[in-house]
Parts: structure tokens; C-alpha cells; sequence
């Protein structure tokens, strides 16, 4: 996992070891989820087909939708920082086309990274960069107790 400085674009290490200390996560783990970059305002992250689809062998909207919050969440936590942390608060996923292999590629972009609430838009593609889906998640920040 990288975690890199927006203003420079060189890994960040407060960002890289908070990241590496949090982990991916169970559900992320046991779906395959791999975290290619990660800052505030840019996630990119994949995960395969195998292993995630519904009876038919398409990919499960719900893994998409696993994909996407994985994503926008842990730019949120950047975004909020180390006294804080990130909760998904609305997600919503409109899928445009199947895939069943290989793998899917996603990219949270930043919407708004305000005081309270950080919000991303995720653009989900296949390994021929063909658009499977598209999510928004909003995140609301609160402070470590």
C-alpha cells in the first residue's frame, strides 16, 4: 500500500504506518481487496472477480459496493487523520455492466473533504478499463474517544 503526500505525490510515512497499524480489515481480506495507492483526495484499489460473484457467475453488486466503501473510506481516514475516524454514513452504486473475470479496478476521487464529512465518487472499471460501475460514499468524521 502507498500512501502518498497530495502536494507531492512521495509516500507519506504518518500516512503509510496509521494505514499499515489499521489494516485492511476482515471483509476486505477475505474478498482480495489489494490497495494499489491511497491519500485524501485519490484511492485506487482492486479487487478480483473469482471468488466475489452471485449464482450466475457475474460479479455480486455487493462485493462492487464492498470495493467502493473500502475505497472512499480510507481516504476519509486520511482526510481525518489520526485523533479521528471515518464511518460510512450513504452509499449508493450503479452498476452499468457485468464482469465475470479477471479483475475490477477503483478510483475514489474526492468530492468534499470538509470539518464533519468527506464525500468520493468512485469510478469502478473492468481489466479493459470498460466502466462497471459507479459509487458515492459519504463519510462522517468523529473524534477518537
Amino acid at each position: 500500500m502507498t500512501a502518498s503526500d497530495p502536494q507531492s505525490g512521495e509516500p507519506n510515512p504518518d500516512h503509510v504506518a496509521y494505514l499499515a497499524k489499521l489494516g485492511n480489515g476482515a471483509l476486505a481480506d477475505r474478498m482480495g481487496i489489494e490497495i494499489i495507492s491511497v491519500s485524501a483526495e485519490r484511492v485506487v484499489g482492486r479487487m478480483p472477480v473469482a471468488g466475489n460473484t452471485q449464482p450466475f457467475g457475474l460479479l455480486h453488486g455487493g462485493a462492487t459496493a464492498v470495493l467502493a466503501e473500502q475505497l472512499g473510506s480510507l481516504g476519509a481516514l486520511v482526510h481525518a487523520g489520526a485523533r479521528r475516524y471515518a464511518v460510512g454514513i450513504e452509499l449508493s452504486v450503479s452498476h452499468h455492466r457485468a464482469a465475470t473475470d479477471g479483475f475490477i479496478t477503483a478510483t475514489a476521487s474526492a468530492l468534499s473533504l470538509g470539518r464533519t464529512s468527506a464525500t468520493y465518487d468512485i469510478a469502478v472499471v473492468d481489466d479493459e478499463g470498460r466502466r462497471i460501475a459507479t459509487a458515492r460514499l459519504t463519510c462522517l468524521l468523529r473524534d477518537n474517544s
